[in-house]
């Protein structure tokens, strides 16, 4: 049965907490972006202020399989500690003799990290043993990881097994979920879908599984010109996927029967490399000069989007509209960052995820200008093409 964290009694009780702290370290294993570790504090906090005891445990980076000094979990002590105000010990293994012995000895407003998951084998493969041993070391279990929640990991499926009446959602995931299901359930409409990224095969489920929900569908990014190429358009030296055209025509088929507003870019930039010092020139999108390629959605379309979004109540987010990591391409995805923004501001709510869109979000400093900053990519996209997360299902039961 599950627990909820707000009413759930931690006192005197070890909390064992799935955190996703898998953050980027530079070369000398300094924290370069911290967000995915502030995302657990309100789960983390709520335990100790509830007066209980917070066993983390977590992956970072891949490791080949054993120890692996930049992939250790020990380069983070320093700064949760910061992050938490409290003081924070760390096993140097999450498993065997010297994490059991700590977690026994824990008292409540205590912090324990565990070393990285990932440095063994059996954390992917969602070894029960390993499930188990984990699950030793506490009373309580709390999944606050959504970007793992679509495998079936030890930690973040298997351990639950262990915990049949003690086992709840984190803050985190438990706000992910509700920003999901408010767009995917119960949308105000109308509803604004924004696809964008290099391949129609990567979101193709989603697509589909939106056709249902959405009144507007947005397609921007790369594979636009799977798109075009479909429809006989030319496109150049453009990215595409040769053997998705048919597919690509069945959803243009399939929005028009569900009458879904398609909408495709009108125009783009293009550029005669691949390089952020290439010649540029905006043609029409159906219209790339052999040995050019399209890199960003052009002025027109990026006018008609943002009416578009403009308009709507509900907007999901999910892919860039060009490479917008290179100056020059960059004014597409800006532009509808900045468009979401003021949607926003107008009373829209609005959801961005996937890495890419997130990156974009926070590059323009419109984080908060948004209704939620979805923290799982790969999940994100699973959920919303009704896949069944192990990990959210290993908690709903």
């Amino acid at each position: 049965m599950m627990k909820s964290i707000e009413t759930f009694d931690f006192k005197k009780k070890n909390a064992l907490i799935r955190v996703d702290f898998n953050v980027p370290l530079n070369d000398k294993y300094e924290i370069t972006d911290d967000n995915r570790m502030r995302a657990a504090i309100p789960t983390i906090k709520k335990v100790l202020s509830s007066g209980g005891a917070v066993i983390l445990m977590s992956h970072l980076g891949r490791p080949k399989g054993g120890y692996e000094e930049k992939f250790s979990l020990k380069h983070l002590v320093k700064h949760l500690s910061k992050l938490t105000g409290a003081h924070v010990k760390f096993a140097d293994d999450c498993i065997g003799n010297t994490p059991s012995e700590m977690a026994k000895a824990l008292k409540p407003g205590e912090i324990l990290l565990l070393e990285n998951l990932r440095f063994h084998k059996e954390e992917t493969k969602g070894n029960e043993e390993f499930a188990s041993e984990l699950a030793s070391l506490a009373d309580v279990y709390i999944n606050d990881a959504f970007g793992t929640a679509h495998r079936a990991h030890a930690s973040t499926t298997i351990v639950a097994n262990f915990f049949p009446e003690n086992k709840m959602f984190g803050y985190l995931i438990a706000k992910e979920l509700e920003a999901l299901d408010k767009v995917l359930e119960d949308p105000k409409k109308p509803f604004t879908a924004i696809m964008g990224g290099a391949k129609v095969s990567d979101k193709i489920q989603v697509i589909e599984n939106l056709l249902d929900r959405v009144d507007n569908l947005i397609i921007g990014g790369g594979m636009t010109y799977t798109f075009i190429k479909a429809q006989g358009g030319n496109i150049g030296g453009s990215i595409m996927e040769e053997d998705k055209q048919d597919i690509a025509l069945d959803l243009i088929k399939k929005a028009r029967a569900k009458n879904v507003n398609l909408i495709l870019p009108v125009d783009n930039i293009v550029a005669d490399k691949f390089d952020a010092d290439a010649s540029t020139k905006e043609t029409d999108i159906d219209q790339v000069p052999e040995g050019w390629l399209g890199l960003d959605i052009g002025e027109r379309s990026t006018i008609e989007f943002s009416k578009v979004i403009k308009e709507s109540k509900t907007i999901l987010w999910n892919g860039p509209m060009g490479v917008f990591e290179m100056e020059k391409f960059a004014s597409g995805t800006k532009s509808i960052a900045i468009a979401i923004a003021e949607a926003t501001e107008d009373g829209a709510f609005s959801l961005i995820g996937g890495g890419d869109s997130v990156a974009a979000i926070n590059k323009y400093n419109l984080g908060d200008k948004v209704s939620f900053v979805s923290t799982g990519g790969g999940a994100m996209l699973e959920y919303m093409e009704g896949t069944k997360l192990p990990g959210i299902e290993a908690i709903r039961g």
